[in-house]
């Protein structure tokens, strides 16, 4: 089987790696370092998306051996869910500052502990403590395997194979985990499925130290925004924690509505003290390009849509299909073959269509699956045509997807900013999710009434999946009418990439911008 050749992806690795900065020379240095990066950022993108599915499967058996009680069961995955979406700017920011490297190693220390940790729980509070340092670690990892792409990779090609591979090691790890989940926690019990993540992190490490040198270290005299940070830090969590808690308190109770607003006024206050600092943890002036604030908003309806989607073809397998959890992990791999031939064809696609196009059409193609799903989610449904089908028509438009959504995410941003704009993009992505699931469960009660009968939880699930493809189909409206219509507005240089000094030009001028403003506001009161 040698004899026949490399495998795609590790064509598409060594491509990309070949476009790296200092890959000039076959075999030289530069290369390998690049190719080592490359792997880094995609086991980084794999462990974070495996750990957020991992452990559902696995909740029955936690709860007998620790003893939780039917709500605390929930913050298993809740802790991880509250510390990772509160914490993704502020570990964006830090890799601007301190350097991707250090805060690379530090977040996968952080997190391979806090599974050790996890796998050797003794009671329902430890078990929610080490999820909730886990999230620590991914909110600090997350941003930085997306920066390490954008900053080792030039724009055009190579960059866009890396990011294919980026969204493929994302689908991957997904639906790896729900399969895993049940696997492990079948053969060898629910603590495997936390201990898991220790060999992923030692394999991370070790790769990253045969990494080279990679974009900007230590900023001098940079500072960070600490008011900014604890002001986002606790709007964006008090946000997820609302968003997580409305299938517990309804949208109209106390709770959800004192949660929700007391972040609203805590993310409001953050704009305010970004438009008056000299060092923000976002600069305002960064959502003021198209591309970067349509992503965002492409983004958050993408997840929206595919977090709360998964969830439910998650339920509708099991309850009404009668799948066991090793049965439902398995029929989720196509969901992920179809990303990852989404993510093969996006660069070729790309340059084809345009990143406009490509993602009004992967978008619209992921809609029409979303469709597909609700119109065959009967309680007669069938694995080849209430799950396959759709799986696979669903995932490969979002699969082609990532490619144009990563490099809007970065168009015309500096150096400086690629932990800003991924700690951004993370964000969008998280409270997205928390905000789709919310919306879909909201859906579909209003349709099953709390009846558990096979009927009423089908129509459901159904209606959940209309709504999620509604959102999809915004969102390819979004992407068509929002973004610029010249795909060299978006792409750029290809080979080089853009001058370093231009990119830095034109951080300065933003900084020059925003700090008029603020001058203007001060003047104006």
């Amino acid at each position: 089987m040698g004899g026949a050749g490399k495998s795609g992806a590790g064509r598409d690795l060594e491509g990309a790696a070949a476009g790296a900065p200092g890959a000039g020379t076959a075999g030289g240095a530069g290369e390998r370092h690049a190719r080592w990066l490359l792997v880094v950022a995609l086991t980084v993108q794999f462990l974070v998306s495996l750990d957020m599915s991992v452990v559902n499967v696995a909740l029955p058996d936690i709860r007998s051996d620790l003893g939780f009680d039917g709500g605390g069961l929930l913050w298993v995955v809740n802790a991880y869910a509250l510390a990772f979406g509160g914490l993704l700017m502020l570990g964006g920011r830090l890799a601007d500052l301190a350097g991707p490297r250090r805060v690379l190693t530090a977040g996968l220390v952080l997190f391979g502990l806090a599974s050790l940790a996890g796998g050797l729980a003794w009671s329902p509070g430890s078990l929610v403590a080490a999820r909730a340092v886990q999230g620590v670690g991914a909110a600090a990892l997350a941003p930085v395997a997306f920066a390490l792409i954008t900053l080792a990779f030039p724009a055009g090609p190579a960059r866009s194979r890396a990011l294919g591979l980026w969204g493929m090691a994302g689908a991957a790890g997904a639906a790896v985990g729900v399969l895993a989940g049940g696997v492990l926690t079948d053969a060898t019990g629910w603590r495997s499925v936390m201990l898991v993540n220790v060999p992923i992190v030692a394999f991370a490490l070790a790769a990253a130290a045969r990494t080279g040198p990679v974009g900007g270290g230590r900023r001098a005299g940079a500072r960070l925004d600490v008011a900014g940070a604890l002001l986002v830090t606790a709007g964006t969590t008090l946000l997820v924690l609302g968003l997580v808690r409305t299938s517990d308190h309804g949208w109209g109770s106390t709770t959800t509505l004192a949660s929700l607003g007391v972040a609203v006024t805590l993310l409001a206050a953050f704009v305010a003290v970004e438009l008056r600092t000299e060092s923000p943890l976002l600069r305002p002036g960064l959502l003021r390009g198209r591309p970067v604030l349509t992503a965002n908003l492409f983004c958050l309806l993408l997840a929206s849509a595919q977090f709360g989607a998964f969830y439910f073809v998650s339920l509708y397998m099991q309850l009404v299909l009668g799948f066991g959890p090793t049965a439902a992990g398995l029929a989720f791999l196509p969901f992920c073959v179809g990303v990852v031939a989404g993510s093969v064809l996006a660069p070729r696609a790309v340059a084809a269509l345009g990143i406009r196009r490509l993602m009004a059409v992967g978008a619209t193609l992921a809609a029409l699956g979303m469709a597909w799903f609700a119109a065959t989610a009967t309680v007669d449904g069938g694995f080849l045509v209430s799950i396959l089908g759709p799986s696979l028509v669903c995932s490969f438009g979002i699969g082609l997807c990532f490619v144009p959504l990563g490099t809007a995410a970065t168009t015309d941003v500096a150096p400086g900013e690629t932990g800003m704009a991924s700690g951004l993009l993370n964000s969008s992505r998280q409270v997205g999710g928390s905000l789709g699931l919310a919306v879909l469960v909201t859906v579909a009660a209003q349709i099953t009434g709390g009846s558990t009968g096979l009927t009423e939880l089908s129509s459901g699930y159904a209606a959940a999946f209309w709504a999620a493809a509604g959102l999809l189909a915004a969102a390819a409206l979004a992407a068509y009418v929002l973004l610029p219509a010249e795909r060299k507005a978006l792409t750029g240089p290809t080979g080089a990439g853009r001058d370093r000094a231009g990119r830095e030009g034109a951080e300065r001028e933003g900084a020059e911008r925003d700090r008029a403003e603020r001058e203007g506001d001060a003047a104006s009161r």
